[in-house]
C-alpha cells in the first residue's frame, strides 16, 4: 500500500494537511477535515461489518446532502464500487441500473424510499436510509456512528473500478461507464491546473452529486485540495445567491440554464456577490448572449467552460477566463491531459475548418462500458473515444460544437444545427430560454421547431420572432413554428429535455 493512490486516499492526506479546516458545510452542520474522515472510517467499518467489500456495486439515491458526500468517500476506502442513481427516476429505470450493475447495497434518501422500495431485488441486501430507519432499512446515522474510526485496510490498484457513472444518453437504456481512479485523478489534475483550483476556493455545490461535472469536476477536486465545500440540496436560484453572499463563496459552478436562472433572479442585484471570483458552466452549451450578460454583470468573476463526457470522468476541453469573449461559442482547446480531434465517418482526421465528430485520447477515460463490450469496442474504436458530438477545430485548435449527432436535424435535405438557430434566438431581447429540435414533418422530414420561454413582462409574439430569425438565419434554418412555454423541461443538472419537447409538441 506504500505506492497507493486511489481516490480513498485523498481525504486522509488533507485530514493530515489541514485538520482543523472547514471541509463541508451542510445547513447548520460544519465539519472539519479530521472529522470528516473519522466520519468516513466509521461508514466504511460499518458497510464492512454488514458484508460490503471491494468490487460490490453500491447504489446511492437521493439529493445532494452531507451523507452523500460521506458515503461517497467510505465506499471509496472499501474499494466498493459506488453507482450514483439519477434521484428524478421512476422505480423501473432505478431497478433496470441496480440489476445491470449487479447492485448489492442501496444508500436511499427517505423521501425517495417509496421508489426505491419498489426498485430493489432481494439481491440488494444491504439498505440504508439517509432519514429515519424502517424495516429493512437501517439509518445511516448508526453507520457514521459506528466505534471503529480506524482506516481500513483495503489494497486498490489504479486501474481498479471504483464508480460506476450512468450516461443520461439519447438511448433507450443509460450506459454503465466505468470510472478507475486512475482515470479520476487524472482529470482532477486537469481541473485543479488549467481551472485555475485552490485550497482557498469556499465552493458552492448545489447542482446534483450523481452527476460527474459536480461530483468529479468540484467536490472531489475541493476535498483533494482542502477547500471549504458548501453543499446544496438543490440548485435554487434564490439559496445559491444568499449563500454566495452568506459564506463569502469565491467559486460556483452551474449548467448555463442555472446561470440564467440566477441572472433572471430579483435577488441577482440585491445580493452581495462581491466575492465570487470564479464561475464554471459546463453540461450544455452556452449562448452567446448570455455570456455576454455574464462579463457584464460579474466583471470581477474569472469564467471557465468545461465540456466533455461522462465517459472522460468527465472534461475534455477548457475555454480560459481571457478566451470567454475573444472566443464566443467556443469549448476551448483540449486540456492537460486531453489529446483532441475531429474525425470523418471513416475514423480519419479532418482539416481545420470541417465539421466532423469530436473523439479523445486521454488517461480520463472510462475502462469500458459495464459488462457491455460491443458498445466498448464502438466507443473506443480506432483507440480514440467517439463522443457522438458533432465539432470543429480552427487553425488555432479551439473547438466549436456544433451540435450532438442526434440533434442535427435533417430537414428538406439540408442539415440544421439546433445550437445555431438557438443562439439567433437569444439575441432576441424577449428570450429568456430556448430550444431547438426537429419533429417529424410529411413534406420537410423533419421540421425545425422552436420551444422559447419569454423573458417576464415580454409581448413577443411567434410572428415576430420569426421575422427576426428570417433577417439573421437562412430561409431553411428558420423553424417553421415557435412553441412558447413557461418553462423548459430539464433534467437534474439542467440539460434541456429535448426528447420531451419532441414528444409532446408535433
Amino acid at each position: 500500500m506504500i505506492r497507493q493512490h486511489a481516490i480513498g486516499d485523498l481525504l486522509r492526506r488533507t485530514a493530515a494537511r489541514h485538520p482543523s479546516k472547514t471541509a463541508v458545510v451542510y445547513g447548520d452542520l460544519r465539519q472539519s477535515y479530521a472529522d470528516l474522515d473519522r466520519a468516513v472510517n466509521r461508514t466504511a467499518n460499518a458497510l464492512a461489518a454488514r458484508g460490503v467489500g471491494k468490487g460490490d456495486r453500491f447504489a446511492v439515491f437521493s439529493h445532494n446532502n452531507h451523507a452523500y458526500v460521506v458515503a461517497y468517500f467510505a465506499l471509496a476506502r472499501l474499494g466498493a464500487i459506488s453507482v450514483p442513481v439519477n434521484f428524478m427516476l421512476g422505480a423501473e429505470e432505478v431497478a433496470y441500473i441496480l440489476r445491470h450493475c449487479g447492485a448489492t447495497g442501496i444508500l436511499a434518501e427517505e423521501a425517495l424510499l417509496p421508489v426505491a422500495e419498489e426498485a430493489v431485488t432481494p439481491a440488494v441486501a444491504v439498505r440504508g436510509v439517509i432519514g429515519a430507519g424502517r424495516d429493512g432499512w437501517e439509518p445511516f446515522a448508526a453507520w457514521s456512528a459506528f466505534e471503529d474510526d480506524s482506516e481500513p485496510q483495503v489494497e486498490i490498484a489504479d486501474d481498479d473500478p471504483i464508480q460506476l457513472m450512468y450516461t443520461s444518453g439519447t438511448e433507450s437504456r443509460p450506459k454503465g461507464a466505468t470510472l478507475s481512479s486512475r482515470s479520476l485523478l487524472a482529470q482532477y489534475v486537469t481541473c485543479v491546473v488549467d481551472g485555475e483550483m485552490s485550497a482557498d476556493d469556499v465552493e458552492v455545490h448545489a447542482l446534483p452529486l450523481y452527476h460527474c461535472a459536480q461530483l468529479h469536476c468540484f467536490l472531489t477536486p475541493g476535498v483533494y485540495l482542502g477547500a471549504t465545500n458548501i453543499i446544496l440540496p438543490g440548485p435554487s436560484a434564490a439559496a445559491i445567491l444568499a449563500t454566495i453572499e452568506g459564506e463569502r463563496a469565491t467559486k460556483l459552478f452551474c449548467p448555463p440554464t442555472v446561470w440564467i436562472s440566477l441572472l433572471r433572479h430579483p435577488d441577482f442585484g440585491r445580493r452581495d456577490l462581491s466575492s465570487l471570483r470564479k464561475g464554471y458552466y459546463g453540461a450544455s452549451i452556452m449562448p452567446v448572449e448570455v455570456l455576454k450578460e455574464i462579463a457584464a454583470r460579474l466583471p470581477d468573476v474569472r469564467l471557465f467552460n468545461f465540456y466533455g463526457q461522462t465517459e472522460m470522468a468527465p472534461v475534455a476541453t477548457i475555454l480560459g477566463p481571457e478566451e470567454q469573449l475573444t472566443r464566443l461559442g467556443s469549448a476551448g482547446r483540449p486540456a492537460l491531459n486531453v489529446e483532441t480531434r475531429i474525425v470523418d465517418d471513416a475514423g480519419e482526421p479532418v482539416p481545420p475548418g470541417v465539421v466532423g465528430e469530436i473523439v479523445h485520447r486521454s488517461p480520463h477515460a472510462m475502462l469500458g462500458y459495464w459488462n457491455d463490450p460491443e458498445k466498448t469496442a464502438e466507443a473506443f474504436r480506432g483507440g480514440w473515444f467517439h463522443s457522438g458530438d458533432l465539432g470543429v477545430l480552427d487553425e488555432d485548435g479551439y473547438l466549436s460544437v456544433v451540435d450532438r449527432k442526434k440533434d442535427m436535424i435533417k430537414t428538406g435535405g439540408e442539415n440544421v444545427a439546433s445550437r445555431e438557430v438557438e443562439e439567433a434566438l437569444y439575441q432576441h431581447p424577449a428570450v429568456a430560454e430556448a430550444a431547438v429540435f426537429g419533429v417529424p414533418d410529411t413534406k420537410w422530414i423533419e421540421a425545425v421547431t422552436a420551444a422559447v420561454v419569454r423573458r417576464e413582462g415580454a409581448g413577443v409574439t411567434e410572428q415576430e420572432l420569426l421575422a427576426f430569425l428570417r433577417e439573421r438565419l437562412a430561409p431553411f434554418k428558420t423553424p417553421k413554428r415557435v412553441v412558447f412555454l413557461e418553462s423548459l423541461p430539464k433534467n437534474a443538472s439542467g440539460k434541456v429535455l429535448k426528447r420531451e419537447l419532441r414528444s409532446n409538441i408535433s
